[in-house]
């Protein structure tokens, strides 16, 4: 089967030529990537297009291209034309997306649409694959479209007009996927759904059989740097703490790197490892003892769930979060939750954690019985049946 996989993929060239580290999405990038090549090794053939959305207006036009850094030699990525100008770069978005997509099902017709969110540009390859072509479109739902963390909604019209559009959108697409039963109840009884917290890479499944015993006194937080995961009150924290023989790992890219660099000073317990790829962070990882996932709030909190927390949970480590939702029961042992994401809150539970050897209490098997590699492709593969077969709007 020939799937058009529609998603905002941010590769490394597209990276390199546009500005985009201020809405830069480590996670969904490693997100898309797993899915993709699962897919791939069942036997379809998958193309990525994606918007390369750059919010940072200016008056420049940049041009569609093919991804030169293809996380999979069998996976192209194309990219459609940018041109941020305010007023403009919504419907030029759009356009061009939809395009794109024209063009790339001309050459070779798709068979499946798989579209990652409802982002506006999304929205409108999906009304045209399923009104014009015919086609059945899975959603990848995983921040939801109706609310913010902190459970506003914005009040716009363009905001409204997107809304009501995706609502439409809800009712009509032919199977979904995504982090959580909140956003998966978003769509009517009967559309076929798959709760997919996340996806277990095949490096943390094949590296993560390390003894706690061996294990490194590391506490690591693994992500976009970005502002609300709780990453400044982390290194706050830290240096409170002050733990011998423990150390603070940070891996990621996003813009307030440099702030965090600049906070924690020359503490040498403190290490920061920039963008790592999917092998180098598995390593990272499945060395550690202690995940770290401390999020800002949300006032809805099963709208949405980070990807972090299931690659933690894999790798042997034991997370400490804030609460993002009702977790499986058999996930739910190897997890420490903490009430809000203050330095003072995150100090005491590090040090909790650490005092009574929680740690110890991990739920590998259970992580990748549900969400390892061959579960999420067995899964994934009977969505796409029951897409295929059920009814078109």
């Amino acid at each position: 089967m020939r799937i058009a996989y529609i998603a905002p993929y941010q590769g490394p060239t597209v990276v390199k030529r546009r500005p985009i580290v201020r809405n830069l999405s480590l996670a969904a990038r490693v997100k898309i990537e797993l899915i993709a090549e699962l897919l791939q090794k069942s036997s379809h053939s998958l193309e990525t297009l994606s918007q390369g959305e750059v919010i940072e207006q200016q008056f420049k036009f940049y041009p569609g291209f093919r991804e030169l850094e293809p996380f999979h030699p069998d996976i192209p990525v194309y990219y459609a034309a940018a041109f941020p100008v305010r007023f403009v770069n919504g419907v030029w978005s759009n356009l061009n997306m939809l395009r794109l997509f024209k063009k790339r099902h001309r050459l070779a017709p798709f068979d499946l649409v798989i579209i990652y969110d409802l982002k506006l540009p999304q929205i409108t390859c999906a009304n045209y694959a399923i009104r014009k072509l015919g086609l059945p479109v899975i959603l990848e739902y995983e921040d939801d479209v109706f609310a913010d963390r902190w459970g506003k909604s914005d009040t716009t019209f363009r905001t409204r007009w997107q809304e009501t559009a995706a609502r439409k959108l809800l009712a009509s697409v032919s199977g979904g996927f995504g982090c959580s039963p909140y956003l998966m109840a978003q769509m009517p009884p009967a559309t076929p759904t798959l709760l997919l917290r996340g996806v277990v890479s095949s490096h943390i499944a094949t590296s993560n059989g390390q003894a706690n015993a061996s294990r490194k006194n590391w506490v690591v937080f693994s992500g976009t740097l970005e502002g609300s995961q709780g990453e400044k009150q982390l290194v706050e924290a830290w240096e409170m703490l002050k733990l011998p023989d423990w150390e603070l790992h940070i891996a990621g890219r996003g813009p307030i790197k440099d702030t965090l660099e600049k906070l924690a000073g020359n503490n040498r317990s403190i290490v920061f490892h920039g963008f790592l790829n999917k092998e180098e962070n598995a390593r990272l990882l499945c060395t550690a003892k202690i995940g770290m996932n401390p999020q800002d709030l949300s006032q809805i909190p099963g709208n949405t769930f980070p990807f972090k927390i299931i690659e933690y949970l894999a790798a042997g480590t034991h997370v400490i979060t804030t609460p993002r939702g009702r977790l499986e029961q058999e996930l739910d042992a190897g997890v420490s939750y903490i009430a809000h994401n203050s330095a003072e809150s995150i100090a005491a539970s590090l040090k909790q954690v650490i005092a009574e050897r929680r740690y110890e209490k991990t739920v590998v098997d259970p992580a990748l019985k549900t969400y390892g590699p061959a579960a999420v492709s067995k899964s994934l593969n009977i969505l796409i049946e029951q897409a295929k077969a059920g009814p078109r709007n």
